[in-house]
């Protein structure tokens, strides 16, 4: 079995098989700005999985996020239907959040990918893959030359954790008005049956 194998089933259960490593590493990082260029990838394996390579024009970097903003607002009087579950449907996963900080940080690179680095009670981790569009060694290669045709691809939803959340990962039945977005579905059903928007 392989080096990437056996990393894979170490972040299987990184809490457990990591122990002590994985606090003082969460230490280190709380410690660090909330956006960290990084020399080489925490999860070598995942990141290549994802598209990264170790030459010109790749850059990895690290983005703490804090946790909470889910519960909803307790509302002391009044009945409030929309107050009856606790949880907030939000719109968008804490790793899509981070892309697009990220994007905001790095502005002349574009967001391939991210993956999950490291959690504790107040944050989240993740690391970012990013790319340089305008880098020779991008351009010529074959397997990643398009990215230099699609600017802004984490503020339009199309990375895999935007399309996660915008809930493009199904397809069929219950899936009808995903495509091609929620908004544009129910602009279609007021444009064809005159419906006002609710």
């Amino acid at each position: 079995m392989g080096l990437a194998k056996y990393l894979a089933q170490i972040w299987e259960k990184p809490k457990e098989n990591l122990g002590v490593a994985w606090k003082t590493r969460l230490v280190e990082w709380r410690k660090q700005p909330a956006i960290l260029k990084v020399d080489s990838p925490l999860r070598p394996d995942k990141a290549h999985r994802l598209g990264y390579r170790a030459k010109k024009g790749f850059v990895v970097a690290r983005v703490r996020l804090a946790r909470g903003g889910r519960r909803r607002e307790w509302i002391s009087s009044g009945r409030k239907s929309h107050n009856s579950r606790m949880l907030k449907i939000v719109e968008k996963n804490y790793r899509g959040v981070a892309e697009e900080r990220c994007q905001d940080e790095f502005s002349n690179l574009e967001v391939l990918d991210s993956y999950y680095a490291g959690d504790d009670g107040k944050n989240f981790w993740y690391e970012i893959i990013m790319v340089d569009p305008n880098a020779p060694e991008i351009k010529a290669d074959k397997r990643i030359s398009w990215i230099c045709r699609k600017r802004g691809r984490v503020y339009r939803g199309l990375t895999s954790a935007s399309r996660k959340s915008r809930g493009l990962r199904h397809k069929g039945k219950g899936a009808e008005k995903m495509r091609p977005s929620v908004s544009a579905n129910k602009k279609k059903m007021i444009r064809r049956y005159g419906l006002r928007r609710g």
